[in-house]
Parts: C-alpha cells; structure tokens; sequence
C-alpha cells in the first residue's frame, strides 16, 4: 500500500520541476527525492516521470496518477480544515501568496505579530509577481493589486495603495521639477515594464483618470531597481508609497507633482469559496487589513472567534 509521505514526496516533485528543487524545499538530498519516486514507481509498475538532464515532464500515467494525488491531498486538507473549523481556533498550515514588492515591505514583516496572536498557526507565505490559480496550487489566500479579472474567486477589497512621483534632490536642481504631469514630457522618466514598454503614469483627471506616456534612459519590470536608479539621479520614477518610504524619510529621494495624484491601487485578497469560514483565513484578512489600512489591533482586543 502506497503511504501518504510517498504520494506527498511526488506531488511537490511535479510541482517544484526537477528532484533538486523538490529536495531543496523538502530538505533532504536530491539523491533521496529521486530514490524515492523510482521506489513508488517499481511499486505501481510504471514510469509516472520522464527525467531529462533539465527538468522532469510527466508521462501519459504520471499525469493520471498526479491528478489522483492531488484530489487525495485536497480531501485530506479538507479534512483538517473541517476539524480546525469545528474547534474554531486558527490552527495548521495557511498558504498566503502576495506580489513581491508589498510582501516584502508589508506582508512579511508584520506575519509574526499574527502567529503571535495565534500560536497553532503555520504560514507559508510565496512571494511572485505573476497571476495564479490559487486552487490549483493549494493556496489559501492570495493577496493581488490592480484591476481584478473575472473569477470563481472570492475577493474582498483590503485597501489601496498610492503611487508617489520622485526623484533624487540632484537631478531636481539639474532638470527642475515639475509642475504638471504635462511637463514630464521633457523630463527622463522611469517606466515600469510590463510587456515590453514602460507603462504610462496615470493621474487622476477629474472623475477619470489621465495617462502619460514616459521615456528616459532606463526602464524595468522590477521596483526596487527602478528605485535606486531614480536615487542614481537618472530621472523622475512612479512607484507604490511602500517602495519608496525609505528613500523619502531619509532625503534620498523627494516627492513631486504632489498636487497631480496618481490613481491609486486596489488591494484584494482573493480565496476560495470553500476556504472563507475557515478561522486560519478569517483571522489573516483581518490581520492584512489592519495592515493595509494602516490600523494597528486595539489593546485588549480578543482574537476573531472560528
């Protein structure tokens, strides 16, 4: 009879892509993940994996045995989340996925005040940029920015972050600053990439809202290089109010065009249907939105009932 450490040894081998990746994320030798799967293998009588010197692809009864083995998996998380429901404390394991920039600067550092609160608690928080389907990969909660798309998902509205145009004292008195969003037209600006291009600067016009187009010497998909090359001098940069907090309180950058307000960002937190009456997800949306918000927990206050 297969053994539940065997069917969860091979399920985080598909997902990680190759025995180094799983090991690393299981903690033992790659020798020892690939031992174990070639054990499971000789046990069904079938190759389930195509191993290659890059990355590992599942064959035809691989795939039928995977997809079994996560419907296993998921039942047996349901499980444990009925009997953590019915005891109605927050306890087990809560995956949280959140873009990298806000998790590093909101998310993370505030996650052990939550465990404190809540002892029999285990987060393992992903931090990525791209969109994902939470349910196929067994996240709880899955924290997104911007402009949400049509989903089977719950969202609930945790806040929203603003967008604050910057830029280095030295490259100010070199270039002047600004005054309207017009005038970043003779401006180098500093784009955020998104599909090859530098994304306009969209202000607030009215009850619409109104786009810029930006050009300089340097663009990224990434937020804190698009930082520091803005504290180097090299043009104007629009990035979330957590990017730059740092930079601004010490002087390192100062903040233009603040009467020209960028339209804000919408932070979701998006779950399951099934997964919203669990207390582990209940007590982390609280958590994200005193957070977000900017509220801190009353002194005193009891932690969410379930």
């Amino acid at each position: 009879m297969l053994s539940l450490a065997a069917i969860q040894l091979f399920a985080a081998t598909v997902e990680a892509g190759s025995f180094a990746a799983a090991a690393r994320r299981l903690r033992v030798t790659p020798s020892a993940v690939s031992r174990r799967v070639a054990q499971l293998e000789r046990a069904l009588g079938a190759p389930l994996l195509a191993r290659t010197t890059r990355a590992l692809s599942l064959t035809d009864d691989g795939r039928a045995f995977h997809d079994r083995c996560l419907r296993i998996l998921e039942e047996l998380r349901e499980a444990q989340d009925a009997i953590a429901r019915s005891a109605g404390r927050p306890s087990g394991l809560l995956r949280v996925d959140a873009p990298v920039g806000l998790g590093r600067a909101l998310l993370a550092p505030t996650l052990p005040r939550l465990l404190d609160r809540h002892p029999d608690l285990r987060i393992a928080l992903t931090l990525r940029n791209a969109f994902i389907d939470p349910v196929a990969e067994g996240i709880d909660v899955t924290v997104r920015m911007g402009r949400l798309s049509d989903s089977t998902l719950i969202a609930r509205r945790l806040g929203e972050r603003r967008i604050l145009v910057c830029a280095a004292p030295a490259y100010l008195r070199r270039h002047g600053s600004p005054r309207t969003p017009h005038e970043l037209a003779r401006h180098a600006c500093l784009g955020y990439l998104r599909d090859g291009r530098p994304d306009p600067y969209r202000f607030v016009a009215g009850e619409g809202t109104h786009d810029v187009e930006v050009d300089g010497p340097f663009h990224s998909d990434d937020a804190e290089a698009l930082r520091e090359a803005a504290v180097a001098g090299k043009g104007i940069v629009a990035l979330f109010d957590f990017v730059v907090a740092d930079a601004l309180a010490s002087g390192k950058l100062v903040q233009v065009l603040e009467d020209h307000p960028l339209a804000p960002f919408p932070v979701h937190a998006l779950y399951a249907p099934n997964r919203h009456l669990l207390p582990k997800v209940r007590v982390l949306l609280d958590h994200l939105s005193e957070v977000l918000e900017g509220r801190r927990p009353r002194a005193g206050r009891r932690p969410a009932a379930g």
